[in-house]
């Protein structure tokens, strides 16, 4: 299992993180989605088929893209 933590600087709110965890979420291989709208922080771990390419191109595609590090 793959795990990535990064910053989404646009979360305001938590139906910010409701629609990250669904949207991203629904990808194939997705096994968790979490959120902190406090420190804007989002958590996700995923197994294959999923890929970070894809879950990066599924938030950018919602406008909640991670901040460039």
């Amino acid at each position: 299992m793959e795990q990535k933590t990064f910053t989404v600087p646009n979360i305001g709110c938590n139906g910010c993180v409701n629609t990250i965890k669904n949207e991203v979420s629904a990808l194939e291989g997705v096994q968790r989605v979490e959120g902190v709208v406090a420190s804007k922080v989002v958590t996700v771990e995923w197994t294959t088929p999923a890929t970070w390419d894809q879950i990066k191109a599924k938030l950018e595609e919602i406008e909640y893209a991670p901040e460039k590090a």
